[in-house]
């Protein structure tokens, strides 16, 4: 499985942590190898285990990346390791096997992994799924990262701000939304105004699209019809792909 020529450059701890990551865990140092000398060739960075304890006592990187599995671990196996790690974020998964079989297959599939390849094979074929689990990482981190600065900005309003914005988006009159909180419909506007202010929303539409996103529960009304399209913002800050 020489993907790469073996002049390509070694492993450097002192990489910068934004650039694309490749794991691999296998426990034939002769495929560790190659897999390195072949993301290395592609201009990514590689983390190499032997052991499924060695990848989960690694810290996580903050780079997009992806997992290159291997079923047959001397621990425990690809998929136990697989079930163990996907309650919580891990990168996209590919899996590796000497000798595959279509019950193992189908339960790495179902279980979320990108694909299940049988060795040999082909490097531009494990080259192609790099990119695709790449970039799946990071549009996923990339809509993390939206969701995170929402809920920063949900985070900054008072309590009363978080019983307002629910009714806003819900598509109640001002004077019905003021009377179901029993304050004055001018006081009701400037909490709404604080709240349009704080979430940084342009517009009613954008407003409804981030408390979609954030789950923000409607008890009054209906939530007013979300705009058709991606989930986007206006706002530079935020770029969900």
């Amino acid at each position: 499985m020489n993907f790469a020529e073996d002049s390509a450059p070694r492993s450097n701890p002192s990489m910068p942590t934004t650039k694309p990551t490749v794991f691999v865990v296998d426990d034939d140092v002769s495929v560790r190898e190659s897999l390195e000398s072949f993301i290395r060739y592609a201009g990514w960075r590689a983390i190499l285990f032997a052991t499924a304890r060695d990848f989960l006592d690694h810290p996580p990187v903050s780079a997009p990346s992806c997992l290159i599995l291997d079923v047959g671990l001397p621990d425990i196996s690809g998929l136990e390791l697989q079930e163990q790690i996907a309650q919580a974020y891990h990168p996209p998964i590919i899996f590796l096997t000497g000798q595959g079989d279509v019950p193992t297959s189908v339960r790495a599939l179902k279980a979320g992994a990108l694909d299940f390849l049988t060795k040999p094979f082909s490097s531009q074929q494990l080259l192609g799924l790099v990119r695709v689990a790449l970039a799946e990482d990071s549009e996923r981190r990339a809509r993390q990262s939206a969701l995170n600065i929402l809920k920063r900005r949900f985070g900054s309003l008072t309590p009363r701000e978080r019983e307002v914005l629910p009714l806003v988006v819900s598509g109640l009159l001002n004077k019905q939304a003021a009377a179901h909180l029993g304050i004055s419909e001018i006081t009701y506007q400037i909490h709404r105004t604080n709240v349009m202010r704080k979430m940084q929303a342009g517009s009613l539409a954008e407003l409804v699209r981030m408390a979609d996103a954030l789950e923000v529960p409607i008890s009054h009304g209906r939530r007013m019809q979300r705009p058709a399209g991606r989930f986007r913002f206006a706002t530079a800050e935020l770029t969900p792909a």
